[in-house]
């Protein structure tokens, strides 16, 4: 008998370490939370994650949300500073409410996608290793394809926070990703970050699904299974159902262990 794993049934396989936070706001859309000094985390009514990193200086806040009415209003009452705005990568999910923002910051590989969306303010683009200087905090932005062609991570070296999108959730049944072999080098150049100690924490797009960083050993095994994959071996992978109204291409499988997972589509790893 063939085996279905759906999103929520993968998320739920995560194990908890619950992070306690002091809730800051809420409303029927958000709850705004400090995660850690310096970071606040928004957690919206799916289950997406928003993160405010405030420095001396300026703000960032990275990724929008889906539906969030009073996102600018909820960041302008937190922060006294300017405020710059990454987007991860451009998925409705982490960029619905850029439009309340003059502008924001996102990498050109994902403009693959714009024509999908109705987008009328200032977009800015930004490189591999773009860096935003907060004052006494720097966060560096760091390619990361895989999920989409322009996927990035956001990177304190200082203290090792990574806040990474869905950059290794990781989707790669959507339209568009890159192939298998350029997600694993993507996972390559993250584990040698976490080997050298510039990266420990590992804060994800849906948090409120588990709750906690992801940490080394996760990335050993995403960096195990992404290999696998590359080199087309499938042993373990089950059908996956998706979710209604998502953008798929092919037939969808996932290849789990330990707690990480790649859903990808059979008819076109690599």
């Amino acid at each position: 008998m063939r085996r279905y794993f759906s999103y929520m049934t993968v998320l739920l396989l995560m194990l908890p370490m619950t992070v306690s936070a002091k809730e800051l706001y809420r409303d029927a859309q958000v709850t705004v939370s400090e995660l850690k000094h310096g970071v606040d985390i928004f957690e919206t009514y799916d289950n997406c994650a928003m993160y405010l990193v405030k420095g001396s200086e300026r703000a960032l806040l990275i990724d929008t949300g889906t539906k969030c009415d009073a996102l600018k209003k909820i960041v302008d009452s937190l922060v006294t500073t300017p405020v710059d705005v990454v987007i991860t990568h451009l998925h409705p999910d982490h960029a619905g409410c850029v439009g309340q923002f003059d502008n924001f910051y996102m990498h050109p590989a994902d403009t693959v996608m714009l024509h999908e969306y109705d987008i009328h303010n200032e977009i800015r683009f930004i490189e591999d290793g773009h860096r935003f200087d907060l004052g006494d905090t720097v966060v560096e932005a760091l390619l990361m394809p895989g999920h989409t062609p322009g996927s990035i991570v956001l990177l304190n070296r200082a203290n090792g926070d990574c806040f990474s999108g869905d950059a290794f959730g990781v989707w790669m049944q959507l339209v568009p990703h890159t192939p298998m072999v350029c997600f694993l080098g993507s996972c390559h150049r993250m584990l040698g970050l976490m080997e050298k100690g510039d990266a420990v924490s590992i804060w994800g797009g849906h948090y409120p699904y588990y709750r906690r960083a992801l940490g080394k050993s996760f990335m050993e095994t995403m960096t195990r299974l992404a290999s696998r994959l590359s080199h087309g071996d499938e042993t373990g992978a089950v059908d996956y159902t998706m979710p209604p109204s998502m953008h798929c291409s092919g037939h969808p499988k996932i290849l789990m262990e330990n707690g990480a997972s790649i859903v990808y589509n059979t008819e076109k790893i690599n």
